[in-house]
């Protein structure tokens, strides 16, 4: 009866459905996938070491591949200060169940992630049977694609934002008189905080190709605007990178510009298909 679930819907999705039975519909959608969160969720729960010691715990040591390429890049571009060698706060917990918690919601947030392509794919099997046959041929490959941006946009938020924003925040001081020693949420939260908003980010080409589809956006659009776009990415980087280090900045916008770059393209071809039919 359990894998029956994931055959086939009591009630498949179909034009003419009333509204409860596209909810009935979509209820069953929701309920495989999340099914699939939870069953990866206890899976990351059982590995408690390499969640937290290797992943979480990860940006929070002198060795992570980040600060090693910093120092290198230092060495380069002969800029001491970039290179980051002593990662000098500690972790505390405050809380008598504050450990066994944030177990559980890593261990639910490592499955969210994880599941994201398949969580992905039980809503565009929901939609997919109201679009037209020219709809579905236009979105081929979206779930795909979209996965592939999603896990492009965490590894970036892992890899560079996150590093960034725990060096700066953890060593910084108003004053000699304060030690920095943060509460274990405090630094989690940034973590996940900053990669699921990247992965989120990194949707910026999907998104533009649908409003591109709908006709809401114009490449020339894009074009007239880059220049506003480039001082916002800008501004973003600064604030998700709070370091006053310019390099560090530049290494966040950088990407986060090529993205937008990215999708002026996508605009152009989305518009240019739709006047070769016309």
């Amino acid at each position: 009866m359990f894998f029956n679930l994931f055959r086939k819907n009591p009630v498949a999705a179909s034009d003419d459905m009333t509204f409860l039975q596209h909810l009935e519909a979509l209820r069953w959608h929701l309920m495989r996938a999340s099914i699939v969160v939870i069953l990866i969720s206890i899976a990351a729960f059982f590995q408690k070491e390499w969640l937290f010691d290797t992943v979480l715990f990860g940006p929070k040591k002198a060795d992570f591949p980040t600060y090693k390429f910093m120092c290198w890049l230092a060495e380069k571009l002969s800029i001491d200060d970039l290179c980051i060698s002593e990662i000098s706060f500690k972790l505390q917990s405050t809380e008598m169940s504050q450990q066994f918690t944030l177990h559980m919601w890593v261990a639910f947030y490592a499955g969210l992630v994880m599941s994201f392509p398949y969580v992905l794919w039980e809503l565009w099997r929901f939609i997919k049977p109201a679009l037209s046959v020219k709809e579905k041929q236009y979105t081929t490959g979206v779930v795909f694609v979209s996965s592939l941006l999603f896990f492009l946009g965490v590894l970036f938020g892992y890899y560079v934002i996150a590093p960034l924003s725990i060096n700066f925040l953890g060593s910084y001081s108003v004053s000699t008189e304060v030690q920095n020693i943060f509460t274990i949420d405090s630094f989690i939260s940034i973590i996940t905080m900053l990669t699921l908003a990247t992965g989120v980010v990194f949707q910026l080409p999907i998104l533009v190709f649908f409003l591109a589809k709908i006709g809401l956006l114009t490449p020339g659009f894009m074009r007239a605007y880059r220049k506003h776009a480039l001082v916002v990415i800008l501004i973003i980087a600064a604030v998700i990178t709070p370091s006053p280090d310019v390099t560090s900045q530049i290494l966040v916008a950088l990407p986060l510009y090529a993205l937008y770059e990215i999708s002026i393209g996508i605009a152009a071809l989305v518009v240019s298909r739709s006047n070769a039919k016309k």
